[in-house]
């Protein structure tokens, strides 16, 4: 058995090793396995195959033992079956029970359940005890001598055991106290991993030394760069400001066969106008006034490599002929020079302005934006993709605090909470801004709290909480939910909190209110009574 198995799953492996075991004759190890699919099925509530396992169990073995068997320490199997359902506290305790009940350690004990909100006691089952003697024992006992399970929903488990006059049953029983409180511990440890991977799956997360590849359409763009990379047919990179364009044109570069020669970004919107001819296809010394010598210009200075044409959109209507032409013939023309040149470049081009509105306004000529547009990948903004955002403060964070020699950073969940829900309008340059400038003014080894973030991020973590508060603004666009709470209580909550903004936004009107969430105007009508969501409203 595994920790993390369908209890379902557990039990049916139960049952065919003990069906195996009675086949080989031995009839206690059978009895065992028998006994606890039997407990597993009935505890998790799937009467059908409970009453299955007992008929196995009854023409296997004959009916249930009513006489106790041999007693021994529980063993290997007992341990593992600790371990395996640790995650449910009702089987963990009565596991727990049937282990002790064959130590020969105890002369009594019974399981208890407690309800949370009223503290009354039920008693699961007994041994050596009635019913009446249980609950006795469980009122004057001292509460050091229950054995905890932990709560499942709204009830807490544990058993109340008394021990044999034996310095071995005593020690017996702290030591299988020890084996639970461990099984305990493991299982919560799994649990916060599982939390935390599911939330931040920073030291899972796989990385490149260049950027982060998490998330779905980034995994595609990058598996779609590695196999144009070794064609020359040019690609176009899209996305606003900081996404990581550039990024993605260097994994371009890296995966095609001249990653050994020059990868050259060139900014089209840093030169002035009547600048661009010249520096990108170079001139000859005299060409013009101020030509004192040769240049050969952006373009050929990429001779063999990748040239990556950053903010393509800002490229002069007079100069983007001639870039059209070097894209389909591979020469440039430089200033002054009575022949072209013959150059091998390989073109990435990137914008972040929509280039088919360009078009249609003539900025941008219809045949260069077609010559460009033959491989596109659109490089989603971070807020589309925040899965991605742990790895990169990890990955950022790392970098920073080894440039700066501020040893170990951790930043705190709530830190981690803030940041990853912000929208980051700068995307990911904004993100590695924010870590260079955490990791800047931090401690040495410190853990970065809320309160070191910048204003605007601390401002835009505005969440209110699924049921209303006075002093709430009624169009805040986000709730927050306690986790630890019964699943039924925190979508009744949400349904609440939701339909209540719809209505607010909608300034009453339940026709307008059910086109936004989608629903009928009935549906609506019917929660609201469900919700007790009474009040007036327009129709």
């Amino acid at each position: 058995m595994s920790a993390g198995t369908p209890i379902a799953t557990l039990a049916e492996l139960e049952r065919v090793k003990a069906k195996v075991l009675a086949r080989l004759g031995a009839t206690e190890d059978a009895r065992a396995h028998f006994e606890r699919a039997v407990r597993m099925l009935g505890v998790i509530g799937h009467v059908q195959a409970r009453n299955a396992a007992a008929a196995d169990f009854a023409l296997a073995l004959g009916t249930p033992r009513t006489e106790s068997g041999p007693t021994h320490p529980p063993g290997v199997l007992e341990t593992e079956s600790l371990f395996a359902l640790a995650s449910n506290a009702e089987l963990l305790g009565r596991e727990a029970q049937a282990a002790l009940e064959g130590s020969g350690w105890l002369k009594a004990s019974a399981l208890f359940a407690s309800r949370d909100d009223d503290g009354d006691l039920e008693v699961l089952a007994t041994a050596g005890w009635t019913e009446c003697d249980a609950l006795r024992h469980a009122e004057e006992a001292d509460p050091a001598a229950r054995l905890p399970f932990g709560a499942l929903g709204d009830r807490s488990f544990f058993l109340l055991a008394e021990p044999e006059p034996t310095l071995s049953a005593r020690d017996g029983l702290i030591t299988f106290r020890r084996l639970i409180e461990l099984a305990q511990q493991l299982e919560a440890f799994r649990e916060d991993e599982r939390r935390r991977s599911s939330l931040w799956p920073a030291e899972s997360s796989p990385s490149h030394e260049d950027g982060v590849y998490v998330s779905t359409e980034t995994l595609e763009n990058f598996s779609m760069a590695k196999r144009v990379a070794p064609s020359r047919v040019p690609v176009l990179l899209t996305g606003e400001t900081g996404t990581g364009k550039e990024v993605m044109a260097r994994v371009l570069h890296r995966y095609s066969d001249r990653h050994e020669a020059t990868f050259l970004p060139f900014n089209c919107q840093g030169v002035p106008r009547d600048m661009l001819d010249s520096q990108l296809f170079g001139y000859k010394r005299g060409a013009f006034t101020g030509a004192n010598e040769n240049f050969s210009g952006v373009i050929r200075a990429a001779d063999g490599g990748t040239l990556l044409l950053d903010e393509i959109g800002e490229l002069a209507l007079e100069v983007q002929p001639k870039l059209l032409r070097f894209l389909e013939t591979g020469e440039v023309h430089p200033l002054g020079e009575s022949q072209p040149v013959k150059v091998d470049v390989r073109v990435i081009a990137a914008t972040n302005a929509p280039l088919e509105q360009l078009v249609s306004e003539g900025r941008v000529r219809e045949d260069l934006y077609y010559r460009l547009h033959v491989v596109r990948l659109r490089i989603p903004p971070l807020r589309e993709r925040r899965e991605e955002i742990p790895p990169l403060l990890h990955q950022a964070l790392q970098r920073f605090a080894l440039e700066e020699g501020k040893g170990r950073l951790q930043l705190a969940d709530e830190t981690l909470e803030h940041l990853l829900l912000y929208s980051w309008p700068g995307n990911v340059r904004q993100l590695t801004n924010e870590v260079r400038r955490l990791v800047s003014l931090a401690e040495i080894d410190a853990v970065l709290l809320p309160s070191d973030l910048s204003p605007e991020i601390r401002a835009a973590r505005r969440t209110v909480p699924a049921t209303p508060t006075a002093g709430v603004p009624a169009n805040a666009a986000q709730i927050a939910v306690d986790l630890d709470q019964p699943l039924s209580h925190a979508v009744s909550k949400l349904e609440r909190a939701i339909i209540s903004h719809a209505l607010a936004t909608s300034g009453g009107r339940v026709e307008k209110a059910a086109r936004t969430l989608k629903i009928s105007r009935k549906g609506l009508f019917l929660k609201r009574r469900r919700l007790g969501l009474g009040g007036s409203a327009i129709a």
